[in-house]
Formats: C-alpha cells, sequence, structure tokens
C-alpha cells in the first residue's frame, strides 16, 4: 500500500447495492478530503473496448467468452493508465471503483476458460489497496434490480446464486494470491451497509485516512 494513494473497489452481485454504496462513499469521503476523491466504473465507457462491452453486455453484440474477457483487460488497462493510476499520483488520492478484477474472475469464466485463465490474463492489472465485497442474498439482490428497472435484465443479471459461487471461489483465489478483500453484509437497508463499509474501510485504509474525523452517516 502506498503512503500517499488508497485503491479501493467496491464488489458484489448484480443487485448488491454496489453503485448507490460507492457514491455514498464518494460523498462521505470529500467531505473531508474534496476532490482527491475519484469514483470510477468497470467497465468504462471512456476508455478502450468499453462501448464494445457494453453493446455485447445488452446482447447486441455476440462476443465468445475468451474475447469478452480479453475486451475487459484492454478496457482494464485503458482505464488504469487514463484514470486510475494518473488521479492516484497525488499525496492523500483515493479511487472508489465499482468492479475490478474480482468481476472479471466471476462473470467472464465457462467450462472453456477458468479463473486462473482470466487472472492470469489480468496478471499485470494494479492491485487494490482493499476490495470490499457486499454480501447479498439472491432474493434480496432480483428484488433490487426489479425495483430500479423493468427492462430486460443486462447479460449477466441472471442465475444469482451460481454468482455468489463464484464469487466465493474468486475471493478464495484473490486471498491466495495475497488481495485483501473484506466482506461486507450488505441485505440491510443504504444507512445500515454504508456504516458496515466506513467500518471495513477504516479497517483497511492507510494512516493517513485514520486519522480523518470519524466517518458517519445519519
Amino acid at each position: 500500500m502506498s503512503d500517499d494513494s488508497f485503491f479501493v473497489v467496491i464488489e458484489g452481485i448484480d443487485g448488491a447495492g454496489k453503485t448507490s454504496i460507492a457514491r455514498a462513499l464518494k460523498n462521505i469521503l470529500r467531505q473531508t478530503l474534496g476532490e482527491n476523491v475519484l469514483l470510477t466504473e468497470e467497465p468504462h465507457n471512456a476508455s478502450l473496448m468499453g462501448a464494445e462491452i457494453r453493446s455485447a453486455l445488452r446482447r447486441e453484440r455476440k462476443l465468445r467468452p475468451v474475447e469478452l474477457a480479453q475486451a475487459f483487460a484492454l478496457n482494464r488497462s485503458n482505464h488504469l493508465k487514463t484514470c486510475i493510476e494518473p488521479h492516484l499520483q497525488g499525496d492523500k488520492r483515493i479511487v472508489i471503483c465499482d468492479r475490478y478484477l474480482l468481476s472479471s474472475l466471476v462473470y467472464q469464466t465457462r467450462d472453456d476458460i477458468t479463473m486462473e485463465d482470466v487472472y492470469q490474463i489480468n496478471r499485470w492489472a494494479r492491485v487494490p489497496d482493499l476490495t470490499i465485497l457486499l454480501q447479498v442474498s439472491a432474493h434480496i439482490a432480483y428484488q433490487r434490480m426489479d425495483e430500479r428497472s423493468k427492462n430486460a435484465r443486462e447479460l449477466f443479471e441472471n442465475d444469482l446464486p451460481t454468482r455468489l459461487k463464484k464469487y466465493c471461489a474468486g475471493v478464495e483465489l484473490l486471498r491466495a494470491k495475497g488481495q485483501h478483500i473484506i466482506a461486507v453484509e450488505g441485505d440491510g437497508e443504504l444507512p445500515e451497509v454504508i456504516n458496515k463499509v466506513l467500518g471495513a474501510l477504516q479497517e483497511g485504509a492507510p494512516p493517513w485516512l485514520r486519522l480523518q474525523p470519524p466517518l458517519l452517516l445519519e
């Protein structure tokens, strides 16, 4: 972990509340760190292959599993180069990323492409200082997805029980490779979950972030 920057990733199945939590976390941290806090996401629309990936997720374009994994890797490489790493060059900088490598391990693996294969495609990728995994039940996740949109689901927004099992396997793989991952129970209401996330953040944060005033949500 750098003394000058902090790269945190928010992960979880579709409907886990990642985007809401990431936005709330950005707003809380900006109260003390201002524009030093950057919120981004993957796939990153503005980066290489972003449009192609979004088209595939909407089922408008068909990519083979290995092609999709490679497209995500190219998108991640450009995302790091043009967005994440430049921001982390400054003093006391934080990047919050909605999805990252763990999502690739879960969503881009098939019978003919394993988690280790996907990891190797991305072996050069910057390691997050902390990954926070929001753990929710498939029932709650489906309920949240139905509430936010009545439109057709994207490519991977089905069979959530299988995704949950894959997340467990992906976490095990990344932890074995030395990555710092903290699981947070995410079935509750937003204020309850964000306070749990803040607790996980404080547990894994660098000293300069721990020295900030208490980060609490009313």
